[in-house]
């Protein structure tokens, strides 16, 4: 596998640079090739903001920096191996969900946590507050230069059968994909089970899970609605994603280098965190509504709509102070908790305290 990955990659850097040389990049310019790994294929952060990025960093830095990128998609990963790639230098940058790597240290969960954060401006201030404590994780375990922490729209339930709110959640199967929100679902009384992204459906169909947790527009791109009948937007995460480069490679460039990427990678940052802050909405129409505002060719899921109540709230603030801040504690560690707490539980007004 890892043979093949580092095949294409070097294959498609050969390609990108012969085509570069013939519009006037020559060698003498030194330019760092780099083969970059974004997330899914099917959704708006990788076809809008990942790949333009990437496909056009040779002309935007008129061939200082030259990139390769595909998706975890076209490359059949399922995202827990991704920094394992990362490390080894079979990708030199890569994107990724935190929660894929926490089985390295679960320090990488507390950014987004589930359920602690209800609004995207509250979550960019939680990532910002934290963003010190990933900076020092990744290249701790992983020798890895973070780079960019941004959110995929907010992680809310899609369930095959009927929905009313979150005493329904008791003895149902949830699909998860880290632990944060698998001790959410589990302090709402279900159980959690780890299914990958593209194995969703076909496990909602068979009845593996009987709801599943993902992004608004996430689920919508991804066609869950084909299998999923009932849309609870309760939220219970952001899906705050990385970018993150392998630190070999990142020393290996020039300080004018380092500065001109870090200042488009903070650019593409903020886009990233507008766009997501505007799609919800937008997903939940689609999902839901009788006409999706993305366009003609867009269909609707016909979804059923379930709204949080304000007993639902409670119950959630509850789960999310008593189960999901306590559990993650534990493993994590008093010291590790401390440092939450100087850091993202400022922010919150929050306390992790282990039992």
């Amino acid at each position: 596998m890892l043979k093949k990955l580092k095949t294409l990659g070097v294959a498609a850097g050969i390609a990108t640079t012969f085509a570069l040389s013939a519009t006037g990049v020559h060698a003498d310019s030194a330019p760092v090739k780099m083969s970059v790994v974004g997330t899914w294929n099917s959704m708006t952060n990788y076809n809008d903001r990942e790949a333009p990025f990437w496909r056009g960093m040779a002309k935007e830095t008129k061939g200082s920096i030259i990139s390769t990128i595909g998706s975890y998609s076209e490359f059949g990963l399922k995202g827990f191996e991704i920094m394992r790639l990362l490390k080894s230098g079979v990708f030199d940058y890569a994107y990724g969900l935190p929660g894929y790597v926490a089985a390295a240290n679960p320090i990488f969960e507390g950014g987004d946590l589930s359920s602690v954060t209800q609004d995207i401006k509250t979550e960019r201030k939680v990532a910002e507050a934290y963003y010190s404590t990933l900076e020092t994780a990744f290249a701790k375990y992983f020798n890895a230069k973070l780079l960019q922490l941004y959110p995929f729209p907010s992680q809310i339930m899609y369930c095959k059968s009927p929905i009313s709110g979150i005493d329904d959640l008791k003895g149902k199967k949830v699909r998860v994909y880290a632990t944060s929100l698998g001790d959410f679902v589990e302090g709402a009384g279900g159980t959690s089970v780890t299914v990958s992204f593209g194995e969703v459906i076909p496990a909602l169909e068979k009845g593996v899970v009987d709801c599943a947790i993902t992004g608004t527009m996430s689920a919508y791109s991804a066609k869950w609605y084909q299998a999923a009948k009932y849309v609870y937007t309760m939220r219970v995460g952001w899906g705050l994603a990385f970018g993150a480069m392998n630190m070999d490679k990142w020393n290996s460039m020039s300080d004018a280098q380092q500065v001109d990427l870090k200042t488009r990678l903070d650019k593409l940052t903020d886009d990233m965190w507008e766009a997501t802050a505007k799609e919800d909405d937008v997903a939940i129409a689609c999902l839901t509504g009788t006409e999706c505002p993305l366009g003609e060719n867009s269909p609707v899921g016909g979804m059923t709509l379930v709204e949080p109540s304000a007993a639902d709230l409670e119950a959630r603030n509850k789960i999310a102070n008593e189960v999901v801040l306590s559990r993650w504690a534990e493993r994590c560690g008093k010291d590790c908790a401390d440092n939450w707490n100087a850091t993202v539980g400022k922010v919150l007004n929050m306390k992790a305290v282990s039992k």
